[in-house]
């Protein structure tokens, strides 16, 4: 017990300092996401030895990877975003999609990429949404038509490679049995998603709201409750978790819409990004195989290969958008969609238990998310302010 208690000073310690180091330096500033699985690098075995993985702390990481998908489903805005962008973005992910399997087949049968198939093409077809809101929204660029179809590509990024995590673990089911389950579940989430619409004119709404100053919080509970009862859903239908801890989010993102919900959506947030979701990051840290990175010779190039790949994969379905982006407009587009840390770190942590990925390859997976959040939208946010582009 008192081992677990340092271990949790040390990680949270550690998520102090993440935010800290990504305001340093203004010029080249490191995203909260790297800082923190640096963090929990230098503090894991792999380094200065301080904190060992234990049973507690994973399964705090593990609510932290739940709440994570729970706050992004809560961004993804269909509505706002507008119904063009977002085909064009589904078109231009599944044409992404089609070209990340034939590459990674390649460089398979070249012996250069040894990853799962599928797991590999989604993680060169995952975006970062929960990066570039933030990065859109500073910049004030949010609301303009090149941010809705950044947001639009970030969407079905995010979208895509989870609706593929959910059927990573098949249940001992046959296949009509698992499709009338999925359906089952999608059934499950439309109704919750009407429901949500319903009662956010409700006068119920304004009665929880007033709930939110006293100490019982019912708002904040009826949402995390929620959250774990579409966890539990999915895990009974044979969905990953990933999926229920997505859909609950879309699901509250709807009921808090609008001035009414910002409160709920900032203590939400809070309890996420202030508690949860660093713990997550750190420990995916403190379980990176560092190692791993000059166990061979060939690791550079792999990483390498990988980045190559990410910005590749993104870059074929351009000719979609040539109707809709400006010439100035396509190589930012393609670096802020191919910037894709935190599902590839979700991808590994479920794959990793499930013998579907070793240690050494979930290590160069994360390495080439790493360096694409740290460097694809610095150099995207310096092309558009070169070219006059930026707001």
């Amino acid at each position: 017990m008192e081992s677990f208690r340092t271990d949790l000073l040390l990680i949270a310690l550690m998520a102090m300092l993440a935010p800290m180091l990504a305001e340093l330096p203004k010029s080249f500033r490191i995203p909260i996401v790297v800082a923190e699985i640096i963090l929990g690098i230098l503090v894991g075995p792999k380094a200065l030895h301080l904190v060992e993985p234990s049973l507690v702390i994973d399964a705090l990481a593990h609510l932290g990877l739940t709440f994570l998908i729970f706050l992004v489903g809560m961004e993804i805005d269909l509505g706002k975003i507008g119904r063009r962008p977002l085909t064009t973005g589904a078109l231009g992910w599944t044409l992404s999609f089609a070209v990340a399997i034939t590459c990674v087949l390649v460089f398979q049968a070249l012996g250069l990429i040894r990853l799962p198939l599928l797991l590999a093409a989604g993680a060169l077809t995952t975006t970062a949404l929960g990066i570039l809101v933030p990065i859109l929204r500073d910049s004030g660029e949010i609301d303009t038509d090149f941010g809705k179809y950044v947001l639009a590509s970030g969407t079905i990024g995010e979208l895509g490679p989870m609706f593929l995590l959910s059927f990573m673990a098949i249940p001992g089911h046959d296949n009509f049995l698992h499709t009338l389950f999925v359906l089952s579940f999608l059934t499950i989430t439309l109704i919750a998603a009407y429901l949500a619409i319903r009662v956010r004119s409700s006068p119920l709404l304004d009665r929880l709201a007033r709930s939110m100053q006293s100490s019982g919080q019912l708002p904040v509970r009826i949402c995390i409750a929620f959250q774990a009862l579409l966890i539990l859903l999915a895990g009974k239908f044979g969905l990953d978790v990933v999926m229920g801890a997505l859909a609950s989010g879309m699901v509250v993102g709807l009921a808090s819409k609008g001035p009414g919900g910002d409160v709920l959506r900032s203590k939400l947030e809070a309890i996420g990004y202030g508690f949860l979701v660093p713990i997550f990051f750190v420990t995916a840290g403190i379980h990176f195989d560092l190692d791993a990175l000059w166990a061979s010779p060939l690791v550079p190039l792999q990483i390498m290969i990988l980045l190559a790949l990410l910005i590749l994969v993104r870059s074929i379905p351009l000719f979609i958008y040539r109707r809709s982006l400006s010439p100035a407009d396509i190589v930012p587009f393609i670096l802020y969609s191919a910037t894709g840390l935190p599902l590839i770190v979700v991808i590994t942590e479920i794959a990793l238990p499930l013998g579907l990925m070793s240690p050494e390859r979930a290590a160069v997976l994360v390495s080439a998310g790493m360096i694409s959040v740290l460097a694809f939208p610095i150099l995207a946010d310096r092309l558009r302010m070169r070219l006059g582009l930026s707001a």
